[in-house]
């Protein structure tokens, strides 16, 4: 078996990511459902000295960018999340990507149709992951996300590995 085939023999079906990328919604609309469910809007309960549980409702897009707006934003947003989540759907159900490509690219759409759900169900996305640093002048919170927030950066940080992993394989050896 020559080297690429061998290599794509080894990778894992166009389906598998499909379904990360659904186990994902599923435990983000989860984990947003208990939150709901169990913290008041605006609570906030502390975990540990660096980390918090919260409710939170954001309208606006990663770090409440646009959240001030007058409700435009949601429905911007909610296209970019659903064009994005079929541009990376049809990646996936054309080409077997790469292990590391496909991983990344499950975790964005997952991550993308967690969010988008939330904007088409309640008008707002729901955060309540609160990281933060206590100095003696203050603390300095992250703002609020979610696992849905969460599976998108991992899937950023997963593809731009895989490329620069790809960069040095294209690279001649000496």
């Amino acid at each position: 078996m020559s080297e690429p085939t061998a290599r794509k023999a080894c990778q894992p079906a166009s389906w598998a990511w499909l379904l990360l990328a659904l186990l994902v919604v599923a435990v983000d609309q989860f984990s947003k459902w208990l939150v709901v469910r169990e913290l008041p809007l605006g609570a906030s309960v502390p975990v540990t000295g660096f980390f918090n549980l919260v409710h939170v409702e954001n309208p606006g897009a990663a770090f409440s960018f646009l959240a001030a707006q007058s409700g435009w934003q949601r429905w911007l947003f909610t296209a970019l999340g659903i064009g994005a989540s079929l541009l990376i759907a049809i990646i996936l159900l054309r080409r077997r990507p790469r292990a590391l490509m496909g991983l990344a690219l499950g975790l964005i759409l997952g991550g993308a149709l967690g969010n988008v759900a939330d904007r088409l169900l309640w008008g707002h996305v729901t955060d309540f992951l609160d990281f933060y640093v206590r100095t003696a002048s203050g603390e300095w919170h992250w703002p609020a996300f979610n696992l849905a927030d969460s599976a998108i950066t991992l899937g950023a940080l997963a593809l731009v590995f895989d490329e620069q992993r790809q960069t040095r394989r294209r690279q001649p050896k000496p």
